[in-house]
Formats: structure tokens, sequence, C-alpha cells
């Protein structure tokens, strides 16, 4: 449940960025921790919502990656990047009726 609330802040910080590029590169650091430490949750049955996370972690990294070149398409990547780990956050995340 940690590594999931950990990707989720992260994807929050990227795609507001109100810390500036230091905030953005602390927000990245937290989506991939947060996705490789919510990894072993991945063998479980019911877990298509990692493959989600780390598709979201993938893209918002190149989104970073692609900035260098292109502001406008690295953040419409990384903006796609955190969306697609909020919504993997919000179907993995355990439920109290289950």
């Amino acid at each position: 449940m940690i590594p999931l609330l950990v990707a989720g802040a992260g994807a929050i910080v990227v795609m507001l960025s109100p810390l500036g590029t230091v905030g953005d590169i602390a927000g990245l650091l937290a989506i991939v921790a947060g996705t490789v430490a919510a990894a072993p949750a991945a063998r479980a049955g019911t877990a298509g919502w990692w493959s989600l996370l780390a598709s979201g972690a993938a893209l918002s990294i190149l989104g970073a990656v692609m900035s260098l070149a292109s502001d406008a398409v690295g953040g419409l990547l990384a903006l796609l990047g955190g969306a697609a780990v909020l919504v993997a956050v919000a179907l993995g995340f355990p439920d109290r009726t289950g």
C-alpha cells in the first residue's frame, strides 16, 4: 500500500510541477521507487494494474527525456504517464470490502 502512495504522490508532483525541476526529478524518483517496490504485487492473480503502473512510470521517464528536445512533447508524455500512474494506484489500492 505504501509504494502505491509514493508513486501516486510522485505522479501528482510531476503533473502539477509545483516545485520546479528539483520537484520533477524527485517526483520521477518517487514514481520509479513506488513502481519497483510494488513489483512483488504483480505476481498476484489480479495485478493487471501493475502493468499500467509500470507503463505510466516508463511514459513519465520518457517524457522527462523528451522534454530535453521538446517541452511540449515531453510535457504531454509526462502528463499521460502521470495519469496512468494515478489510475493504476486507484485500481491497485486495496479496498476494505475484499
